[in-house]
Parts: structure tokens; sequence; C-alpha cells
């Protein structure tokens, strides 16, 4: 099914509403897909390399603090002790792999989801062409803010120009992202979503199955 989108001319004004064959979804359909795919993605980037030494692998420890009776303290064998300052760590985390695996089917189907979502709410505004120059920052400002006051944005183009990346790489909140590349969770973070009409179609493609 088609969903309308706003448009806007390379200058950044409104110049009305283009229909998209964008996935529709009457139900709760693709939430749950939606949530595994988000937490999946964010687990993947963790690095897994917290590591805590136990009582085996710090140093020293080797000479027991003083002797067993008559000093009136309570026994001790090492100072390495986990009760002592400088011991090893009890239970404390160590090197991990945190990914976790998502099949091709809820890959896509959450990003369906998705694309979906940010169409029905409106935050998905579609822009004839992206070609920022002179590479400017108060140009890229202009254009931009003209379509999306305020909020933290995603700027999606099918290929940024330089001109293009160097007049927006100063913008704050404003953060700019391939078609080919951009995933569940980005279509997920922003408050607005920037995409050019030929960066759209791309995502039009993916949502029927095309290159991930």
């Amino acid at each position: 099914m088609t969903m309308n989108l706003k448009t806007f001319s390379n200058d950044g004004s409104e110049s009305g509403e283009s229909e998209f064959d964008i996935p529709v979804f009457e139900d709760a359909k693709g939430l749950q897909a939606l949530k595994e795919v988000i937490v999946a993605q964010a687990a993947n980037i963790r690095q897994g390399s917290a590591n805590t030494k136990t009582r085996g692998e710090v140093r020293g420890g080797g000479k027991k603090p003083w002797k067993q009776k008559g000093t009136g303290r309570a026994r001790a064998g090492s100072n390495r002790s986990p009760i002592w300052v400088g011991g090893g760590i009890v239970f404390g985390p160590k090197p991990r792999d945190y990914s976790k695996k998502i099949n091709k089917k809820v890959r896509q189907l959450a990003f369906n989801r998705a694309l979906f979502e940010r169409a029905s709410d409106g935050s998905l505004l579609v822009v004839e062409a992206l070609d920022i120059a002179p590479a400017k920052t108060k140009v890229a400002s202009d254009i931009i803010r003209g379509i999306a006051p305020k909020g933290n944005l995603l700027v999606v183009d099918k290929e940024f120009s330089e001109t293009s990346l160097l007049a927006i790489r100063n913008l704050r909140g404003i953060v700019c992202e391939e078609a080919s590349i951009v995933s569940v969770t980005d279509l997920s973070d922003f408050e607005k979503i920037i995409i050019t009409r030929p960066a759209m179609d791309i995502l039009v493609e993916r949502a029927k199955g095309g290159s991930k």
C-alpha cells in the first residue's frame, strides 16, 4: 500500500506530498520484532571487555600476613583475599560476547515496522535532493532547519557529496547516513528523518526484501 509523505524542494520549502509504497500494519504485528532487533543491535556494539581479577590473579599474597594464633586479630591466610583492600574480586565481570543473533525474517519485519512507524507519525520528511554548495554550515543549516526546525535529526541520502558532508558535519544534533546502511535503530532513535527522494526509493526497495 502507499503512504503520503511531506515533500520539500531543494531549498527546504514545502512542496506538497508524494506517495511511496511503504508496508502498512494495522495491528501490533512487528512490534516485538522491532524491540528484539533494537536490543540486539545495541548488544552487538558492546565491547564486552570488562575484566576483574580473582584472588588467584592479583599479585602478592604469598606470605601469611600474621601468625594464626596469639595476635588477637582474625585469621588471615592472604592479603589478596576479597575482603582486603587490593584483594581479588568475587564474581566480577569477565570478558564476554554480548552479541545476539536475529534471523533474516525478523530483521526484515522489524525494518518494515520501523519504516511504517516513522511514516505514520510524520517523522519522515522527503526532500527532492540535498546537494549543498558552497560547503558552508549556514547554508546547510538554513535548508535542514527550514525543513525540521528543532530536534535530533537523521539526514539520509543515496550518497553524500563531499560539499554536503563538509557543510553538515558541524551542525549539532544532526547525523548523516547513507540509505543502504540505515538500520532499524537509526529509524527509531531520531526525532525527525530528512531523506532525499533517491534515498527513500532505496528504503522502499529494502522494505520489499531488497538489499539489507
